[in-house]
Order: structure tokens, then sequence, then C-alpha cells
């Protein structure tokens, strides 16, 4: 979840002399091909949400995706689960407090690959509360694109209680239980674009 044009900084460079350091190669994510969803229960069911208000980058050179950093910032007052009255209510003091902490933001601290598959450790913020979290995927390819719009796409997910976010509003069931579960899964799935080198000062 996380104020987006996200401040990200993932892959360093190969090692090279100080006098010939290149800028690092800077993906910007794609919200518009881009996803990211959340999954509660609900009674019997499942509730299925999202956040239309988000960015992110990840700071990586190709190939070299082990040794980079994602940032992701989602403004909270965008989430969405198709009903107005239940979005007004997590957008309250019962859950995400929007109005005061008005952001989420994820920051990885490694990232692991075997073939294709991912795992990327890093620090969630929800109300102003920080967990260590790590989300398990795939990732999904290189596209070239024209003028060095080359592309890069993952799909990850991490399941998280959100009590431990300060998320605790709940209220019993008829029949005995609660309204809503405890476990929540986040998936995220991303397309980003590699951005034109910075210019020389």
């Amino acid at each position: 979840m996380l104020a987006l044009l996200l401040s990200a900084t993932l892959l360093a460079g190969p090692a090279v002399s100080a006098d010939t350091v290149p800028s690092p190669t800077v993906w910007k994510i794609d919200v518009t091909h881009s996803e990211l969803l959340f999954r509660v229960r609900h009674l019997v069911s499942r509730v299925t949400g999202t956040f239309t208000d988000w960015e992110g980058a990840i700071v990586a050179d190709s190939g070299r995706w082990e040794s980079g950093r994602v940032e992701v910032v989602v403004r909270t007052r965008s989430i969405s689960t198709n009903n107005e009255r239940r979005d007004n209510h997590l957008r309250s003091s019962d859950f995400f407090l929007a109005d005061s902490i008005p952001e989420m933001t994820f920051r990885s601290t490694a990232v692991r690959m075997r073939g294709n598959a991912i795992e990327l450790d890093g620090d969630l913020s929800i109300r102003g509360i920080t967990h260590p979290v790590t989300f398990s995927g795939e990732y999904l390819g290189f596209v070239p694109g024209q003028q060095g719009r080359d592309r890069i796409g993952f799909a990850v997910s991490t399941v998280v209680n959100r009590l431990d976010y300060g998320l605790t509003w709940n209220r019993a069931a008829e029949g005995g239980g609660l309204v809503l579960g405890d476990e929540v899964t986040l998936e995220v799935t991303v397309a980003a674009v590699r951005q034109p080198p910075a210019a020389s000062p």
C-alpha cells in the first residue's frame, strides 16, 4: 500500500571506479497497467478492494534485481470496494485514518530470486505503524520498447494481520463470531517502464 511518484531506488550497478559511476536505472510503475488488490473475509464470503491513487518505482539494472530496491506509496483515501458507504467507513478512524495519515508505504530491504521466483522483503507502514513483510511471487519478464522505454513486470502477494497495524474495528455477527477476519491478503501486479537517464548537471 504506499505517495506514489515513488522515490524508489532498486538496483545498484556493477562496481566501477568513482569517476565512472553510472546513474542507477529507474523503472517507474505504470499504474494504468498495474494492480494493487486486497482481500479480507466478511462473514461467510470475502470483500475485495483496491486503491486507485498510488505510485512507485524500482531502481535497478536489468538482470541485477537482487541488488535493487522498490518503493511504493498509496493514498488511502482512494480505497475502493465498490460500496460507497463501506469505503467511507474504511477511510475513517476505525480503519485507515485517511484524513490524518493519508499514505501507506512499502520500502524494500532485500530481493531474492531463484529462476523467475521472487521474494521481496520490506517495511510496510499503515496508519504510521511499520512492520516487516515478505512478498512472494513471480518475475514476469522483460519486454524491449521503443526509444529505450523497456518494460518489466512481476506479481507478488503476502498475508498480513490487520490488527498489527491498528485496524482493529470489528463487531459481532448474528449467530456468533465476528464480521471481519483478521488476515488480509495483499496482491500486487506491476508493469514498470524504464525512465530516461537523468541529465548531467
